[in-house]
């Protein structure tokens, strides 16, 4: 990807200095701080599951923006609170994302069923654990063994993912009672008055960091077969689809990293401006649907390697993963496309 040069027009043109990064840091710790306090005045009890849901999306939006500003910007911080502050926020962010996580893919999961063979299958309720089964229809006559064992892989999907979220909303729960977590919480309210930035950071311009941080991305983006993946269905990718191993697929991993280097692209973007670049927001949903499609097939992988199950579910199974992997492959396809679109702009 050719290298972007900034405009007298660009938003992102002038200096920028620490003060900025310091004013973005309490701000993303002041979201913390509202997000936090939703949270705790409308329990589940008394204002129904989204309240919750939304808070816990906001408390993990604020995290992930501040820790990757902490990454990106590390010079310009307090090197002992800063790497302290990292890991925490890591693992913060991934437990309250979970339960998240596994309903979007047992959603995903049952609308592919539901393609692949005009069943229908149990459908989401309001609760961790409420998802309500349904009756599946007469098999159709030209599918009917697929849509009989669909309805069976539905049915071993559900449970196996409803109790991953089941067990993914009690260990949030569990967390945001811990002490741990009401250390990271009290951290986050000083940061919300008191950024501990080193001595020159008032003076240091930001946009040689954040240019780093679009330089990682744009090697690891190189780096990427982009031309095998100007294929929309890559038959070669999936080579190593039905293997046994149940280790995450291979060929995925740089994707995901890319994913990850994008976001803190994007993020080192909103330090220098508020303005939202709706390329690097395209380029990031095609990397989602990506991680989504991939995680997707791999809990069919999973669901697949349950003892004695019926021939027709494992088969059913089979057809799902498959169909998740040419979505992993699409999903690569239009990021090829976005990126080259963004690389031509630049």
């Amino acid at each position: 990807m050719a290298q972007q040069h900034l405009e007298p027009t660009d938003p992102l043109a002038g200096p920028v200095t620490g003060d900025a990064l310091a004013g973005y840091l309490r701000s993303q710790a002041t979201e913390f701080l509202r997000a936090l306090r939703r949270h705790r005045e409308g329990g589940a009890e008394t204002q129904g599951p989204e309240a919750p849901v939304d808070a816990a999306r906001a408390l993990r939006r604020s995290v992930r923006r501040i820790s990757a500003s902490l990454h990106t910007f590390r010079p310009l911080l307090d090197p002992d609170w800063s790497e302290s502050l990292r890991p925490e926020l890591a693992w913060l962010s991934g437990t309250l994302g979970m339960e998240h996580a596994y309903e979007s893919r047992l959603e995903r999961l049952l609308l592919a069923l539901h393609r692949l063979s005009g069943a229908v299958f149990p459908a989401q309720g309001a609760g961790p654990t409420a998802l309500t089964a349904q009756p599946a229809p007469a098999p159709v006559p030209d599918r009917g063994n697929l849509t009989v064992g669909a309805a069976k892989a539905g049915a071993l999907l559900d449970r196996q993912l409803t109790l991953a979220r089941t067990r993914a909303h009690s260990t949030a729960l569990q967390a945001l009672g811990s002490s741990r977590f009401h250390a990271v919480a009290d951290t986050i309210a000083v940061l919300a008055s008191e950024v501990p930035l080193v001595k020159s950071a008032a003076g240091t311009d930001l946009h040689p960091l954040a240019a780093a941080a679009q330089e990682r991305l744009d090697d690891a983006a190189t780096a990427l077969p982009l031309v095998t993946a100007g294929h929309p269905y890559n038959a070669e990718a999936l080579i190593h689809g039905l293997s046994p191993d149940p280790s995450p697929h291979p060929q995925d991993a740089p994707w995901h990293q890319v994913r990850l280097l994008l976001r803190l692209h994007r993020y080192a973007r909103e330090v220098l401006s508020p303005a939202v670049d709706v390329r690097l927001l395209s380029a990031g949903q095609c990397l989602d649907r990506h991680r989504d499609a991939s995680e997707a097939a791999a809990a069919a992988a999973s669901a697949a390697r349950t003892p004695r199950i019926a021939p027709a579910t494992a088969y059913a199974l089979g057809v799902l993963h498959a169909d998740q992997r040419h979505e992993v492959e699409a999903a690569r396809f239009a990021f090829q496309q976005c990126w080259q679109k963004q690389a031509v702009s630049t």
